[in-house]
């Protein structure tokens, strides 16, 4: 995405790491905001371990992104600040994916807060508990410093006020 950036066939990329300084492609970070992070699982998992948040999780069967992504690290740290263990029945590198093996019953899974309502509707699943002790930050990357092309403006000064306004 980065390399189709830099040749301007896109005009932006949304991530939730900004572009680091070992990257050749010469572009720029704009924060758009970050939150919390839910637990959600479907309604039977979600009945048995809401009860008792966050110890409740001790042992639960977790979809978690892979070892080598920021959300994940943030959710190991969490899980051990609460001397939690879970139970890791599957790791993904796509989130979509990760949500509709949650949707169908498989584990746990964290989501970004600000997006909790979407993803209790797309996916028929169920909120366990919230912490704002993670955080996941998300940037409009682009090549232009200060942004300028209408849509990029329009996406994320959208990002800022409906999604962490």
């Amino acid at each position: 995405l980065l390399g189709q950036l830099a040749r301007h066939e896109l005009d932006l990329v949304i991530s939730d790491i900004p572009l680091g300084t070992t990257i050749s492609v010469k572009a720029f970070n704009h924060h758009l905001g970050s939150c919390g992070v839910c637990f959600f699982a479907a309604p039977e998992l979600a009945a048995r371990y809401k009860r008792g948040f966050p110890k409740s999780l001790d042992r639960a069967p977790f979809l978690l992104p892979t070892t080598g992504s920021m959300v994940r690290r943030e959710l190991d740290r969490w899980f051990d600040s609460h001397s939690l263990s879970p139970e890791v029945v599957g790791q993904f590198d796509d989130s979509a994916l990760l949500k509709v093996f949650g949707q169908s019953g498989a584990g746990v899974f964290a989501g970004p807060s600000a997006i909790e309502a979407e993803i209790r509707q797309q996916y028929g699943v169920q909120v366990i508990g919230r912490t704002d002790e993670i955080r996941e930050n998300f940037y409009a990357i682009s090549v232009e410093r200060r942004l300028k092309h209408p849509g990029v403006v329009a996406i994320s000064k959208s990002a800022k006020q409906v999604l962490f306004g």
